[in-house]
C-alpha cells in the first residue's frame, strides 16, 4: 500500500470513529467529560405527636447526565449550572439505606416506603429555570414507593475543589405518594404526613 493510500485509510478510520463517538458524547448518555458523585447526603425531617425525627443516606448515585453541546468550553462548571445547559439528569437512592438515629423507626419507615417492591427513590430532572435574582429552580419527576409526582425545588450551587456542590430542599406530603404515615408503639406514636427533604450532592470529574 502506498504512503498516500495508507494516510487516506488512517484518515477514513479517524472520521468513522468520530462519527461513532460524537453521538455517544453529546446525544445519548454522558458528556465528553464524565461526572461522578464525589459525595452525597439526602435527609428527611418530620414530626410526630411525640417527637421530631430525621433519617438520612449517603448512597445517592448518578444514573444519567446529558448536557447541551455549547456547555463544552473553558469553564464548564459555570456553564453547566445555567438554565438549558443540563438536558437530562437522573439520580437514584436505595430506599433501604435511609436510616434514623431513633430506635425502631427504620423498620416502620422502610415498610411505609415499600422498599421490597420499590427499592429505589429516583429524581429525574425535566428542566432548570432561572429568575431575575439568579436563583435556580429544578423541575422534575420524583418517584417514591413507585408513585411519580412532579416537584419543583430551589437549587443552590457552589464551586469547590472537588467540583461543584448542589444543595436543595423541598417539602413533601407522604400521602401524595400513597404512603401511609408510619405508626409505632401500638399506634400511640403517629407521624405527620408532612416531611422536608434536603440534599447535598458534590459532583466532580472522573
Amino acid at each position: 500500500m502506498t504512503t498516500r493510500r495508507r494516510a487516506l485509510s488512517v484518515f477514513g478510520f479517524a472520521i468513522a470513529m468520530t462519527l461513532l463517538i460524537v453521538p455517544i458524547a453529546f446525544g445519548q448518555t454522558t458528556p465528553a467529560f464524565a461526572l461522578r458523585v464525589v459525595s452525597s447526603k439526602v435527609s428527611l425531617a418530620g414530626t410526630s405527636n411525640i417527637h421530631p425525627y430525621t433519617a438520612s443516606t449517603t448512597a445517592a448515585r448518578l444514573v444519567r447526565l446529558q448536557v447541551a453541546e455549547d456547555v463544552f468550553g473553558e469553564d464548564v462548571w459555570n456553564a453547566i449550572i445555567k438554565p438549558g445547559a443540563v438536558e437530562a439528569f437522573e439520580i437514584a437512592i436505595p430506599a433501604a439505606t435511609l436510616s434514623s438515629p431513633k430506635e425502631g423507626l427504620d423498620k416502620n419507615m422502610h415498610k411505609a416506603l415499600k422498599v421490597t417492591q420499590h427499592p429505589e427513590i429516583t429524581f429525574r430532572l425535566s428542566r432548570v429555570e432561572g429568575d431575575a435574582t439568579g436563583a435556580l429552580k429544578g423541575i422534575g419527576i420524583l418517584r417514591i414507593a413507585g408513585v411519580d409526582r412532579e416537584i419543583g425545588l430551589t437549587l443552590t450551587t457552589q464551586r469547590s475543589a472537588a467540583g461543584i456542590t448542589v444543595t436543595g430542599q423541598v417539602p413533601l406530603l407522604m400521602t401524595d405518594f400513597a404512603i401511609e404515615p408510619p405508626k409505632a408503639m401500638l399506634g400511640m406514636l403517629k407521624t405527620d404526613p408532612k416531611v422536608t427533604v434536603t440534599f447535598e450532592i458534590v459532583l466532580g470529574l472522573k
